[in-house]
């Protein structure tokens, strides 16, 4: 061997995300500091603006009841894409979960009718396997064509079953079905009461901190601690077995995993399926918890946020969980209060942008923290001119925050390499 080659280093591995040379994953005092300042922010804005609801329990529950079927679907989603499917057809099989759910809901029992939506979801999930991970197809193709079947299949059913006979003299239309009865809810005696008593003080932050306490702990549906269950699941599954290191090397290399004795086509399968069961339960919850019906159009693309939510939590249970809870807070803002509250968080954008301008100076990243800050001053002339905002704005806020979100957190982001890549048995040989 010669005295060049037995001097050259081998070369270095490549540095870990996280590590010092990438990007740095939020640890939990970073992610406790983040809450801390966003509850102070609310509070301040609760109490400059007078919009009480902000931070009220009522406000907390509705938001909460929002984020569930979001944070589902963003969960079915994070299976799928961890197994390295992409699952564009979340709102098919969400869609899916709502009608099943509601239709075996309202004629045998809540309970059986969230099984019923689970199974629906499994259907559309099962028949997006077989497109991308038996014959190849593209997977936003497969997904896209879910949602039309799903809509169109709903559709012409709910004209057929929900409209005729028994269920028509039980409130069913072609676009609804009949009211189905209502899941248990729980309230945690003594606390809630005294939480409500505290919050009504208006104190600044301790008041809001009981609000926000109260909502979590009065009437709290059974299925919503079902949900918070499937995060922490989902998290020691994935995360902390050997199950779930395979299933997310399918995801990240499947090639080395086929080389080790994974076989990948089970665990995709396995992913996307759990991914459709996710999704449909999230629709069984809109049907069955929110709403005690079914409703065409239902979802309202809560399957879309949910993929929003998941890739806001890069790919991860615990950031998804945020994601969803924002969401959803975006979402039941603007259903409760309307224009005044949704006014109010204009102040809010104020200083997440100021803040944003002067992270990127730091970062001498200059025509960032230029145009953010010239977009902060712009909101806050529209904050100080208007007591309101347009009603179009306050329907648009779940997606404008969607927007908005993304556009922020899109930098540290990292997808499973093989996300969305099409995986044929033996093609690394």
């Amino acid at each position: 061997m010669s005295a060049t080659a037995t001097s050259t280093p081998p070369p270095a591995a490549p540095k870990a995300a996280g590590g010092k040379g990438g990007r740095t994953r939020l640890s939990l005092p970073v992610i406790l500091l983040i809450v801390a300042g966003a509850l102070i922010a609310l509070s301040a804005v609760r109490a400059i603006t007078g919009a009480q609801d902000i931070t009220s329990a009522g406000q907390i529950s509705a938001a909460l009841s929002m984020a569930v079927p979001i944070g589902l679907a963003g969960l079915g989603g994070l299976w799928a894409e961890r197994a390295g499917v992409v699952n564009i057809g979340l709102e098919g099989m969400m869609i899916l979960g709502t009608f099943f759910g509601a239709w075996a809901g309202w004629q045998t029992s809540p309970w059986l009718g969230v099984l019923a939506g689970i199974v629906g979801g499994m259907l559309g999930g099962l028949l997006h396997a077989v497109a991308t991970v038996s014959f190849g197809v593209d997977h936003i193709i497969s997904g896209i064509a879910i949602n039309i079947l799903a809509l169109g299949f709903t559709t012409y059913f709910a004209k057929l079953w929900f409209n005729t006979g028994e269920a028509a003299e039980r409130g069913g239309s072609p676009k609804q079905s009949p009211p189905a009865e209502e899941i248990t809810s729980v309230t945690v005696p003594g606390v809630s009461d005294w939480l409500h008593s505290v919050e009504a003080h208006h104190w600044f932050l301790v008041s809001d901190v009981a609000g926000i306490l109260g909502g979590l702990v009065t009437n709290l549906s059974l299925l919503t601690i079902v949900a918070i269950l499937l995060f922490i699941g989902t998290f020691l599954l994935l995360w902390k077995t050997a199950f779930g290191l395979r299933l997310r090397s399918c995801g990240e290399n499947p090639i080395a995993a086929e080389s080790l004795g994974v076989n990948v086509y089970t665990y995709k399968y396995i992913a996307v399926i759990v991914s459709g069961g996710m999704a449909g339960l999230g629709g069984a919850f809109l049907s069955l918890v929110t709403s005690h019906i079914y409703n065409e159009g239902q979802t309202g693309g809560r399957g879309f946020i949910g993929l929003a939510a998941m890739i806001f939590g890069n790919w991860r249970p615990g950031g998804l969980a945020m994601g969803a809870g924002l969401f959803g807070f975006a979402d039941a803002l603007q259903l409760r209060a309307g224009g005044e509250s949704v006014h109010a968080l204009l102040l809010v954008l104020v200083v997440v942008l100021a803040g944003l301008a002067a992270w990127k100076a730091y970062r001498k990243r200059y025509v960032t923290a230029a145009i953010s800050g010239v977009i902060a001053a712009g909101v806050l002339v529209w904050f100080l001119g208007t007591d309101t905002v347009p009603t179009e704005f306050v329907s648009a806020t779940p997606y404008v925050v969607t927007l908005l979100v993304l556009s922020l957190s899109a930098q540290r982001l990292r997808m499973p390499k093989a996300d969305g890549m099409r995986y044929r048995k033996g093609q690394g040989k």
